[in-house]
């Protein structure tokens, strides 16, 4: 059996979390490819190493130096090191990083050092190779990127009893190093998953697995055992940060199971991430709903038009609007001759709304236009959901009891999810009442 293991900020935060790492990988054999992150936060109010070494960027680009805030890195390496009684010259290393970080004044460059730095330290802990990700994980010239990335990390990977790949950046073309999107290093995890063709994707984290929903709203929620790709994708892209949502894609390819642990509870059961027909084959009895996850601060734009349905291209000239402004919609709810446009609230900042505003109005000449902001979304999501009946009736009964009034609904055409949008003062007592409805049933 062959597991790739890729453990979070929190695992590598300090030297005492490192060597629990190491104790992990000992612990079984079949852990055989190692996928760091930089360090993370040991304490509330401490810093993450990307954090400091973005700032870094940022005072070398305005006063010429790497200043502070690359020697709070330095000093957060050597600590390390000192903290694992490591024979390793981390000055050394340190120096050239600098040296580098000076010669190429580049963001992605500079931010992917806390991986690189990170990775060296685990692998001379384990006592195996250090495999650079700019070597192994490229990206193609549109910044995508590219499956012959695989072949290349298992010719690298090829006779190593263990190694160790530094997460969350690769290189273009040129050589020149490009960084994932921040929480990247679980996509560098997945990637190298799919080259070894692991039996396992294990993604060490601070939490064990995924809960049915945010803890900080339903106090001690029930964990979810097991939950498909799908319901994943779902769950992550509605706020369920415990892994990054663009992170199935390479695993699912070759139906690589993925497993939720936590470093700090190595003996709790996790979540256990299956392809959808697996995970569907091996479940007897679905519950309703697998889990609930949301988010605030959305824009909804209404657009009434009489027989908008008859209008050749009339939901192109919107989109064409949106692509203009370089904004993107999050759903898309429409009647026959009504059309709603469900839009972060971020991306319409600074006069940008009302200049979308017009620009629709002028595209497609509706008879109406209304906007409502300072909407919540929450999705509800199980494959249980097709199965049983009623499901619509009890979702909304439960919202209404709470006394919440509905703003939007919008259902996937795979009846995997409905998602409902409420004012964002109402955000946690909705999420309250649902899990009440279908995750305490008596």
């Amino acid at each position: 059996m062959i597991k790739v293991c890729k453990f979070g900020g929190t695992s590598m935060a300090d030297g005492i979390n490192m060597r629990r790492v190491a104790d992990i990988v000992s612990g079984d054999p079949a852990r055989r490819y190692i996928v760091v992150s930089a360090p993370g936060k040991r304490f509330g109010g401490d810093a993450k190493i990307t954090d400091l070494l973005y700032e870094t960027h940022q005072n070398l680009t305005e006063n010429g130096e790497l200043g502070a805030p690359f020697e709070k890195v330095a000093s957060r390496f050597r600590r390390i090191v000192d903290e694992l009684h490591l024979d390793f010259d981390i000055d050394a290393v340190l120096s050239e990083t600098a040296e580098e970080i000076l010669q190429t004044r580049s963001e992605s460059f500079t931010a992917s050092r806390g991986e690189y730095l990170a990775g060296r330290v685990m692998a001379a802990l384990l006592s195996a190779p250090f495999v650079d990700a700019k070597d192994v994980v490229k990206f193609d010239r549109g910044g995508r990127f590219d499956p012959a990335s695989y072949e290349l990390i298992r010719s690298a990977l090829k006779g190593t009893k263990r190694a160790v790949i530094a997460g969350f950046y690769g290189s273009d073309p040129d050589g020149t190093v490009r960084t994932f999107s921040r929480g990247g290093s679980d996509i560098s995890g997945a990637v190298v998953a799919r080259a070894a063709m692991a039996d396992v994707y294990e993604n060490w984290t601070d939490v064990s697995g995924f809960l049915a929903c945010d803890p900080h709203i339903v106090a001690s929620p029930e964990g979810i055992k097991q939950l498909s790709y799908r319901e994943l994708r779902e769950l992550s892209y509605m706020g369920a940060n415990v892994l990054h949502s663009e992170s199935i894609f390479p695993v699912r390819e070759a139906d690589i199971p993925i497993h939720i642990l936590n470093t700090f509870r190595p003996d709790d059961e996790g979540t256990m991430i299956l392809p959808t027909e697996k995970y569907l084959a091996g479940v007897r009895r679905l519950r309703t709903v697998t889990g609930i996850a949301g988010k605030k601060n959305f824009t909804v734009i209404n657009i009434e038009k009489s027989m908008m349905n008859a209008e050749i291209g009339f939901t192109y000239k919107i989109m064409e609007v949106l692509f203009r402004h370089n904004i993107s919609f999050e759903h898309l709810p429409s009647g026959i001759d009504t059309m709603s446009l469900v839009i972060d609230s971020e991306e319409l900042s600074h006069g940008v709304l009302e200049e979308v505003r017009a620009d629709i109005v002028e595209a497609v000449s509706p008879d109406r236009t209304s906007v409502y902001s300072d909407v919540a979304l929450i999705a509800v999501v199980g494959h249980g959901m097709t199965k049983s009946v009623g499901t619509s009736a009890r979702l909304f009964s439960a919202i209404a009891n709470a006394g919440v009034n509905v703003r939007m609904i919008d259902q996937g055409s795979s009846e995997l999810n409905i998602i409902v949008g409420v004012d964002n003062e109402n955000y946690e007592r909705t999420v309250r009442a649902v899990y009440d409805e279908f995750f305490r049933e008596t």
